[in-house]
């Protein structure tokens, strides 16, 4: 089936809910591997294909390079996730996020950061890309 902007909206919402969930339960201050594997525990929860630490393939022309980059979470093949438990988010880190997306051809990428007050308020911030633009409604 050929993803839809109603259906990563939907997909949205329920990766959403499961940071929530998962930042109501412990709340800020842990490391970010913690908040990881509660956050894979509720995306399977809710029964939601992903890939944790999938490494990102890179081609450049006619070369297949083997990168050590990794995305945190790739979900239903659609939304590349990234976690953080940070004061501050640097730009480097958006700028990674935004690349993964390029490489993954994932419309649609979030990073969380779990250490703040408000996750939903605060700790989301959400990227979209051309291949969000090609997408029917």
């Amino acid at each position: 089936m050929k993803p839809t902007k109603s259906i990563i909206k939907d997909l949205t919402y329920k990766i959403n809910g499961a940071a929530i969930e998962v930042h109501k339960n412990l709340g800020p201050g842990l490391l970010e591997s913690v908040y990881h594997q509660c956050f894979a525990y509720e995306l399977e929860h809710r029964g939601l294909h992903f890939q944790s630490e999938l490494r990102i393939p890179i081609e450049y022309k006619a070369l297949s390079i083997e990168s050590k980059l990794r995305c945190d979470f790739f979900v239903e093949n659609l939304i590349t996730v990234e976690l953080k438990a940070l004061d501050d988010i640097p730009p480097i880190a958006e700028a990674k996020l935004i690349s993964y997306m390029k490489l993954l051809k994932s419309p649609k990428g979030i990073m969380y950061n779990f250490n703040v007050i408000n996750l939903y308020h605060e700790g989301q911030r959400t990227y979209v890309n051309d291949f969000f633009t090609y997408l029917d409604d």
